[in-house]
């Protein structure tokens, strides 16, 4: 019975002698970890153009307020009300008969002048030889000579009153001074109107081009001129509705008679816009999207790309063996989720977008390319 317990117990101790084996290999063949999934971004160069969108106000280019230069009852109005009207269209009519009335006494008091004159010069040349022959006083002739002169001035002043009243009854038409669009009729029939009054008869706006009126610190100023000088054509603004939706109008920024708020340090740009519809008018409230700067080989990156650590902004980076790396980058304008880079990246390379939090230098990643949250998904995530 001993000899068979005695090849148990060496198999027994066979067995024990594998399994601490076994237990001595196991760390030795721990597997290597699986790599990172991360979303990547291929960076490119695109053109870019920086954009601000500020408020503004419209303006008519010219403006014009319709006042009486004579004293008189409007009898009729000749105009509809919100019409394009001409210049020198006749808007009210003021009752002409007593300027008529003038002009004729006036041309009466321009003969009677004129025949004073005449008789006075005849007068003077028959005086003239009986002077000569010692007939007459030398004061008698004088005396003629200076009624004739006092004649003729007579004459001058009848002509002037007489221009003059003439002028009052061309005055009793009121005519247009510009073309535009006329406002509401601000009198009626039957008013006394008088050249002192405080409210005029009507407004005349022309409003077929505008000017959109926009205020910002004047240190932009010359950056802007240089922008200017720089665009080909020349510098562009695209006009936007109160709610920011484009109306699909440009205008072209005047740079004449901008002059700086000394209390806000501000500038008002004036922007002339074409407006054969209408569109805007007078006081209309809406947005301008100013040109800032333009990059023709511009390469950004996602904002949520970006790290930041100490005041140094990086974005980790793929290399060709499927390892990141940290890279510094210089930053540049922010435009619709994407920083512009001025340094430290260039195109052709790839930028980890998502799954930054689970990277460290030099680990291996598995990527894919970065897909765009769409505005229903951006919009999704803020609600929750």
């Amino acid at each position: 019975m001993g000899s068979k317990q005695r090849p148990l117990g060496v198999v027994f101790a066979g067995l024990a002698v594998l399994a601490l084996a076994g237990c001595d290999a196991a760390p030795q063949e721990t597997a290597a970890p699986a790599p990172v999934q991360v979303s990547v971004l291929k960076l490119q160069a695109h053109e870019l153009a920086i954009n601000e969108v500020l408020p503004a106000r419209v303006a008519a280019v010219r403006s014009a307020e319709i006042r009486a230069q004579i004293g008189g009852i409007v009898q009729r109005r000749l105009f509809e009300q919100g019409a394009e009207i001409k210049a020198g269209t006749v808007l009210f009519q003021i009752n002409p008969a007593p300027f008529k009335a003038e002009v004729d006494s006036a041309s009466a008091a321009l003969q009677r002048a004129k025949a004073v004159l005449a008789r006075a010069r005849v007068q003077a040349e028959r005086l003239n030889p009986l002077m000569r022959a010692e007939a007459v006083s030398r004061q008698v002739y004088d005396d003629a000579v200076a009624l004739r002169e006092q004649a003729a001035a007579d004459v001058a002043q009848a002509r002037a009153t007489l221009a003059r009243r003439k002028l009052d009854l061309q005055f009793a038409s009121v005519e247009a001074p510009i073309a535009g669009r006329i406002d509401q009729a601000l009198v009626s029939e039957g008013a006394l109107v008088s050249p002192s009054d405080a409210t005029p008869m009507a407004r005349i706006q022309q409003i077929d081009q505008v000017y959109v009126d926009v205020r910002q610190p004047a240190s932009v100023l010359d950056a802007l001129r240089q922008r200017a000088g720089e665009a080909s054509p020349e510098l562009s603004v695209d006009i936007l509705g109160s709610d920011g939706k484009p109306l699909g109008m440009r205008g072209r920024v005047l740079f004449s008679g901008v002059e700086v708020d000394a209390g806000t340090g501000d500038v008002l740009l004036r922007i002339l816009v074409d407006n054969p519809q209408r569109r805007l008018l007078p006081g209309l409230y809406v947005q301008a999207r100013i040109p800032r700067a333009h990059y023709p080989a511009a390469v950004s990156v996602p904002q949520q790309a970006v790290t930041r650590s100490a005041g140094q902004a990086s974005v980790w980076v793929v290399d060709a063996q499927g390892r990141v790396r940290p890279v510094p980058i210089e930053l540049g304008e922010l435009v619709e989720r994407h920083y512009r880079v001025v340094s430290g990246v260039n195109a052709g390379q790839q930028v980890v977008v998502e799954g930054i939090e689970r990277l460290s230098p030099d680990a291996q990643v598995a990527t894919r390319p970065w897909q765009p949250a769409t505005n229903h998904e951006q919009l999704s995530a803020v609600a929750r």
